[in-house]
């Protein structure tokens, strides 16, 4: 492993660890809670068709009445299409910026390592979250649903986390152009948040609208848990336009980091 990423993979260890335990345990209790929603009689899909267009298609609350359906909405969609999308821009914003800031990046770069090259170790560090997560927090939520006497399909539930790796990709490098524009992390940081939601939003309220085309600007596009756990359906090609993309951001950060002054 790299120099570089060896060093970044190991300062998001920790961060990772205790992010993945507190989704797993959260995911257990999402799990635990189900039997009871589903025996209390409650018509939860006539309460969700009566939610504002823009909820339905940015949450997609269908068969909540489901073990699938019901993790879609509040694991799936909620936590890892948004929250952790969320988080995974947030870290590719201080993957840069953060170094350019303290003075860091510029005693690397007088080593014999070019700017491209750090550039994409310390991307490659983001695998550590993107990685990690998708491999254990799946047990947790297979065991889970086990345990409380509900089935659930394994193939859908290993496709819908392998799919989410090229959505969380491009998350991590919309952050990572970002902080290779402002040599802030904070405004780096803050703004990979603000774009990776307003886009979450220009899926959701242009649903459905003469305007849907412009959804297709937005990576929550491509990526949907519940066509995976509900309807086992793949979007393999949803899945390779978000992996070109985040190739095409990656490079584009590379480029205009060696334009920029340090």
């Amino acid at each position: 492993m790299p120099d570089v990423t060896r060093y970044e993979a190991g300062r998001r260890v920790r961060g990772t660890l205790a992010l993945t335990l507190g989704l797993g345990v959260f995911g257990l209790m999402m799990i635990a809670i189900f039997p009871s929603i589903s025996a209390s009689g409650v018509d939860f899909e006539a309460y969700a068709e009566s939610l504002p267009p823009a909820i339905q298609a940015g949450f997609n609350v269908s068969s909540i009445t489901t073990i699938e359906g019901f993790l879609a909405v509040e694991l799936y969609q909620f936590l890892w299409l948004l929250l952790l999308g969320l988080y995974l821009a947030y870290a590719g914003g201080g993957t840069v910026a953060g170094d350019v800031e303290s003075g860091r990046a510029e005693l690397l770069l007088a080593a014999p390592i070019s700017r491209a090259r750090f550039l994409l170790e310390k991307f490659l560090s983001l695998f550590v979250p993107v990685v990690v997560l998708n491999l254990v927090v799946p047990l947790f939520v297979y065991g889970g649903v086990i345990a409380v006497g509900e089935s659930l399909s394994a193939v859908d539930l290993v496709a819908v986390h392998v799919l989410s790796v090229p959505y969380l990709l491009v998350c991590g490098s919309l952050g990572l152009v970002l902080s290779t524009l402002v040599f802030r992390s904070d405004v780096a940081q803050r703004g990979g948040i603000a774009l990776v939601f307003a886009l979450f939003l220009l899926d959701s309220i242009t649903a459905d609208t003469d305007y849907e085309w412009l959804g297709t600007l937005s990576p929550t596009r491509y990526y949907d848990p519940t066509e995976v756990l509900v309807e086992s359906t793949y979007d393999v090609a949803g899945a390779t336009v978000l992996l070109v993309a985040a190739i095409l951001l990656v490079y584009a950060s590379v480029a205009v980091f060696r334009r920029r002054d340090l």
